[in-house]
């Protein structure tokens, strides 16, 4: 229903597509994974009770991010993408959408998510610049660091500290856990993400931390995976967040436990599941925030 409500969008102007595909909104993926641990520091931000206002600038907040992220990374990928099976019929690099084109979006998508960000405060719109700059500079990280997944995990974590300013005005210091706690999670599941274009990404010079950990891949993004529970763990007890949440991460293990194994042959769709699969994780443990505070 929901691809098919984007796919009736090129009625009003036959390129939409396009523009959808370079957004990635067809593929939500991003969205999910971004939202949960975002809507999770909403919510313990505001100790269980967030504004309905806050709730909504950053759920939008979030799909207009997200949707720049990938229209500045075809941008910054656009002589690479080719050359990338996965990749390769995006519509930047199939010439259907100019490199001119594509950054006009990201201003625009940039533009409105700093006008909801006009509505918090001083201090989160002083914190969104972070944002802004975190989201335009990791397309290029990959041609020179074999980190760029923690550069997409600082992005992908900008929101949580923002949730806090946004919700009180301050930004307590255990925030930061729970900041570290998903930079280490995203740096996992975007390293199954990569294990997917591995092979091609050697052939054109492009690094991440897929080669960069080879062999050891899949125990070192179960150890990340480990250790941002550990954090959660350590954050949640600070916050006062009880048994629900305890079992929300648990739930989070299990899912962590299946994606190791699921993995083992190393096969490219088995990754590719494996990353996609994180979103259930990331589910679990917002909805076992939410529960905490309902029934607490």
């Amino acid at each position: 229903m929901y691809l098919n409500l984007l796919k009736s969008l090129n009625r009003l102007h036959p390129r939409a597509w396009d523009f959808i595909q370079l957004s990635r909104m067809d593929k939500p993926i991003g969205i999910y994974l971004l939202l949960w641990p975002t809507l999770s520091a909403v919510w313990i931000a505001a100790n269980g009770a967030p504004t309905l206002a806050n709730v909504l600038i950053f759920l939008f907040g979030v799909v207009f991010m997200r949707a720049a992220g990938c229209a500045i990374n075809d941008f910054a990928d656009r002589k690479v993408d080719g050359h990338v099976k996965r990749t390769a019929e995006r519509p930047l690099a199939a010439g259907r959408i100019s490199a001119r084109e594509a950054l006009t979006l990201f201003v625009i998508l940039l533009g409105v998510s700093f006008l909801l960000v006009l509505c918090t405060n001083q201090k989160t719109v002083l914190l969104s610049f972070g944002a802004v700059a975190l989201a335009a500079c990791y397309p290029f990280m990959k041609r020179y660091t074999y980190y760029p997944q923690v550069v997409l995990g600082a992005a992908y974590s900008w929101g949580i500290p923002m949730a806090f300013t946004a919700a009180t005005g301050e930004l307590p210091a255990i925030a930061w856990l729970l900041y570290i706690a998903n930079l280490l999670w995203t740096v996992g599941y975007d390293t199954y993400y990569a294990m997917v274009d591995r092979d091609d990404d050697l052939k054109i010079g492009v690094k991440s931390t897929a080669i960069l950990f080879g062999e050891a891949d899949r125990i070192i993004i179960l150890s990340l995976q480990g250790a941002s529970l550990l954090c959660l763990l350590l954050a949640g007890n600070q916050f006062g967040l009880g048994g629900w949440f305890h079992l929300g991460l648990f739930g989070a293990a299990l899912c962590f436990a299946w994606e190791y194994w699921s993995t083992r042959g190393l096969e490219r769709e088995a990754c590719f599941k494996a990353f996609l699969h994180n979103h259930w994780a990331g589910l679990i443990i917002f909805v076992s925030i939410v529960i905490h505070y309902l029934t607490r």
